[in-house]
């Protein structure tokens, strides 16, 4: 067993963005590896996971375990454990979302058990969702990283991925994207308030239209803006209203709940037409995509939230801004944005 550095941290990120994710933290590299899906680095004690785009999970390293014994692999893992905190109420076995780390899965649902027993043997485990959640991480079958998670300032999800199942009539798989984006962005208590049936929502580049299913799945009333066509389940649904036009030349005579934008196009642009949605009060609350680059996608993903701020802050607007990768997005970041209002005032 080897104690690692007091601020050195695990995050979990998509494969390939390793970089983007050392590059907003900000924080020293100890181990980046390209392709990896993870990275390990020595920064400032605590970094605040609802600002981090590009990371899943956020864990604070304790140990490592370098050269795990195949005969009895838990007693070194117990010595490893930290003094402080001295009780979890979770254990998490992860490994890379890689092909490599896949090969893993099957070990791990095996020793999950009996690592438990073991854990609960010592008193080090207990059943109580507000202590910090144990991870042991495997970036291979002999080697293991052994942290914490606080769950206020964490992902609520093994590797940080939330997994859903593509529903049998969907039109398309994006639809995951907007379901995932609900569940990451909104509280249990803003998704029932927010997410009511009868609101109204606007997909501009809706086509295929899986984002206008899903608003629709929810008891939504959609206008959907393409030029081109809606297929399968959306096509025919009758709360899918499709109207061929330019989604950014498009705006609704009367103000919505919802704006969704998932159109192919300069994250620059996107991000100032979805700011003048909420600034103007065309929409009370918008989630959209943005297409990076594949060179410098962290500037390109800053230089487009910058905009937004300047355009939102300059009318006088309060708002609320968050951005993540999410497990279904690819080269793209979802942001979520919404107009608050003072005290007093009710959005619709």
């Amino acid at each position: 067993m080897q104690p690692v550095a007091q601020n050195n941290w695990l995050l979990y990120c998509r494969p390939g963005f390793e970089r983007d994710c050392v590059q907003e933290t900000r924080a020293k590299p100890i181990e980046t590896a390209a392709g990896s899906g993870f990275v390990v680095l020595q920064g400032k004690p605590r970094l605040a996971y609802a600002q981090l785009a590009f990371a899943r999970q956020l864990i604070r390293l304790h140990s490592e375990v370098k050269e795990l014994p195949e005969r009895d692999r838990i007693a070194p893992l117990l010595a490893a454990l930290p003094a402080d905190p001295p009780q979890f109420g979770a254990l998490w076995l992860e490994a890379p979302d890689t092909n490599e780390g896949k090969t893993l899965s099957g070990f791990l649902r095996r020793f999950q058990p009996l690592l438990e027993a073991a854990l609960i043997g010592a008193g080090s485990l207990a059943q109580d969702a507000t202590l910090p959640r144990l991870h042991i991480f495997f970036p291979d079958k002999n080697r293991a990283l052994i942290g914490s998670s606080n769950p206020g300032n964490s992902a609520a999800w093994p590797m940080g991925i939330l997994r859903q199942k593509m529903p049998h009539d969907a039109p398309s798989r994006s639809c995951l994207k907007l379901a995932e984006a609900f569940e990451i962005f909104l509280s249990r208590e803003e998704q029932a308030q927010w997410l009511k049936p009868g609101m109204t929502a606007v997909d501009l580049g809706a086509a295929p239209g899986g984002w206008a299913w899903q608003l629709a799945l929810r008891g939504m009333k959609v206008i959907a803006v393409d030029n081109g066509p809606l297929k399968g389940a959306a096509a025919q649904h009758p709360s899918i209203k499709h109207l061929r036009q330019d989604g950014f030349r498009y705006r609704p005579r009367q103000p919505v709940d919802w704006v969704v934008c998932d159109m192919v196009e300069q994250p620059q642009r996107v991000a100032a037409l979805m700011a003048d949605w909420v600034a103007s009060g065309l929409a009370a609350r918008a989630v959209f995509n943005l297409k990076l680059p594949m060179k410098k996608r962290l500037e390109a993903l800053a230089d487009a939230l910058g905009g937004m701020r300047a355009a939102l802050d300059g009318k006088g607007v309060r708002y609320r801004l968050a951005a993540r990768q999410l497990y279904h997005d690819r080269e793209e970041v979802t942001v979520f944005l919404a107009r608050v209002e003072k005290r007093g005032k009710k959005l619709p």
